[in-house]
């Protein structure tokens, strides 16, 4: 068994809650990995994130995507730890070399898209350029908003597994 893994198994739930609050800023997700303790290995892991991202509520999709700085930002509206903060800065690295064009043109789209959806815009940066998340955006602006908060929950997922990959290592 992974260390880690025996390492989370051994915390308190709270403890645990906290742990995986860095992976998905859903409290309700947060709760259901720790009371789906104790895993054996990382694929149960990966499959309990699965099962507890499945039973989300609109709501719960929400507060994730509000522990998340917009793209080309810094910081998240909920929050964030030093260690969330890290990551985002990694997982955004695409928008060390952006055009000032594409960076105003990234804000811009930001505040429209949370002005027709009502959140902010939720993309798995890593590995993407600026030019391709601000395409990634202008794109998902012509979703309506039930597809659109779909979507969103979809790459909250690709975040969540990659978050708890690096958690795990």
């Amino acid at each position: 068994m992974n260390h880690l893994i025996e390492w989370l198994n051994k915390l308190s739930a709270s403890e645990a809650e906290a742990e995986f609050r860095k992976c998905c800023g859903s409290q309700a997700w947060a709760q259901a990995m720790a009371a789906s303790r104790p895993f054996t290995t990382e694929e149960e892991l990966l499959a309990a994130a699965d099962d507890a991202s499945a039973s989300l509520t609109d709501q719960d999709w929400l507060q994730a995507f509000r522990a998340h700085p917009k793209i080309g930002e810094q910081k998240a509206a909920a929050g964030q730890t030093s260690q969330e903060a890290n990551w985002s800065a990694h997982e955004q690295s695409g928008m060390q070399a952006a055009a000032t064009d594409t960076i105003a043109r990234l804000a811009s789209g930001n505040r429209e898209y949370e002005a027709k959806f009502g959140f902010i815009f939720i993309v798995c940066a890593s590995g993407k350029s600026s030019d391709e998340m601000l395409s990634l955006l202008n794109d998902r602006l012509d979703n309506d908003p039930e597809t659109e908060l779909r979507v969103a929950a979809g790459e909250q997922q690709k975040i969540t597994r990659l978050r708890l990959e690096k958690l795990l290592s």
